[in-house]
């Protein structure tokens, strides 16, 4: 049976901007990029001609005492390395409060200690938090005035779109909504570049109070960094004047196209697989592009749109997408084969849906990857799974329900889209009775 996607009512974009709203992605999936540690970051920036303050990182508490002590001051900064934001109001598993303290040196082996190898936990790590493996020992600044500043890919504007706020430190989230007025926006045209009075436009939003004309300069620094390491975000925040009236980026955020791995091969070796989802780790190395959502109903299809469209349905029946899984119209049936061993590694998981567009991808190919997942103990009989594959005559229909018979694999090649993925929620929701009615064995 031959049935084309529909376009999803629930599909839409967004700026990828914490600071505007709303902060919704695709169909509800992030956007991949890579992204570094902040003293990496803040090395990067250095190397554009972004004044930066003076650090060192490091992994040992050893190293973290000599890092204090090469910079000689009575305190020093100290802040954990993890690739979210909120580590200031963060929460250590061990207890600790903050993963951002101003410091006596003499304290810094303790602190270290207590940072090294935990757990901190912010509002953009999740319940799970992130390992700290890292930790920035930094100069502490005389800062006397703190702004914000960001430059991301604006969807409306067709290119880069610079963000600045006069007031800074603090969650812009919170600020753009209680002082919206404050929040400057300069689209930047990705040809022809910024322009000294878009720079000025900027300087002017800051309230930089000190040397503006230096100040312009700092921006076209930040911007030139942008477009030659293939940014997707560039965040300082706070960019800071401080007693002297330099003005400096006093935190480092960088994100950088995923597609830019061939041109930026030094920056892709910093990727930190330690800071991310194991799963998402895994499928990058099978060329699967897997994200993993909070949901039960596991998810393994072709095609971005048509995932998005079917993971919609699914929350329209009452349904929770467990990931977003798009193998793509190349996939191999060892690739089918892996893409079921991360699914299953999902422990939430209670229904695994195959949703195909056979005018992509032969669904011979896709059965012989869910049969060999089967046969290989993949798929615990916990578990009920679902297939549909959707195609044209020609694409192996027959052939991959025939290959999908011997196991037992429950399959609704015939149903209406919208039957099908209510079926799925609601197996998934009922699962101890569904795993009964459709058991799976190799």
């Amino acid at each position: 049976t031959f049935l084309s996607p529909p376009v999803s009512p629930l599909m839409f974009s967004r700026l990828a901007s914490r600071a505007l709203r709303p902060s919704l992605s695709l169909g509800g999936v992030p956007r991949r990029c890579l992204n570094i540690h902040e003293y990496q970051s803040a090395q990067l920036m250095e190397s554009m001609g972004v004044n930066v303050p003076f650090g060192l990182a490091a992994k040992t508490v050893d190293e973290a005492v000599a890092a204090a002590q090469r910079i000689g001051d009575e305190e020093v900064v100290i802040k954990s390395q993890i690739l979210a934001g909120g580590r200031g109001l963060g929460t250590f598993t061990s207890g600790l409060q903050g993963g951002v303290h101003v410091i006596k040196t003499s304290d810094v082996a303790d602190y270290a200690g207590k940072m090294l190898g935990q757990t901190l936990v912010t509002k953009q790590t999740g319940p799970a938090g992130k390992p700290v493996n890292e930790v920035l020992i930094a100069k502490k600044m005389d800062l006397v005035n703190e702004m914000y500043f960001a430059i991301l890919l604006d969807r409306a504007s067709g290119g880069p779109v610079i963000i600045a706020c006069s007031e800074g430190g603090t969650s812009i989230e919170d600020l753009a909504e209680e002082k919206p007025e404050l929040i400057v926006k300069v689209p930047i045209h990705p040809i022809d570049g910024i322009t000294d009075a878009q720079a000025s436009e900027v300087v002017e939003g800051l309230k930089v109070t000190t040397d503006k004309e230096a100040a312009k300069e700092q921006i076209k620094a930040l911007y030139n960094l942008f477009v030659k390491a293939d940014c997707t975000m560039v965040e300082v925040n706070p960019l800071a004047e401080d007693s002297k009236g330099t003005l400096l980026a006093a935190d480092a955020k960088v994100g950088f196209d995923d597609n830019a791995g061939f041109r930026q091969k030094d920056i892709f070796k910093l990727r930190d697989t330690t800071q991310e989802d194991a799963r998402e780790v895994a499928a990058s190395e099978w060329d699967l592009n897997y994200i993993g959502l909070d949901g039960d109903i596991g998810c393994m299809v072709n095609g971005a749109g048509l995932a998005m469209a079917t993971m919609d349905i699914i929350q329209l029946n009452g349904g929770k997408p467990a990931n977003f899984l798009d193998v793509g119209g190349g996939a191999t049936e060892q690739q089918i084969t892996e893409a079921f061993k991360i699914i299953t590694s999902d422990s939430s998981v209670k229904a695994i849906l195959v949703n195909i567009f056979g005018g992509i991808m032969k669904c011979d190919i896709i059965a012989g990857g869910i049969v060999n997942a089967c046969k290989g103990s993949l798929i615990p009989t916990r578990r009920s799974a679902l297939r549909r594959c959707s195609c044209p005559l020609g694409l192996h229909t027959k052939r991959g329900t025939h290959e999908a018979t011997p196991i037992r694999l429950f399959v609704l090649a015939k149903s209406s889209r919208f039957r099908f993925l209510s079926s799925c929620a609601w197996r998934a929701q009922t699962w101890p009775r569904a795993r009964k009615s459709l058991p799976i064995r190799a």
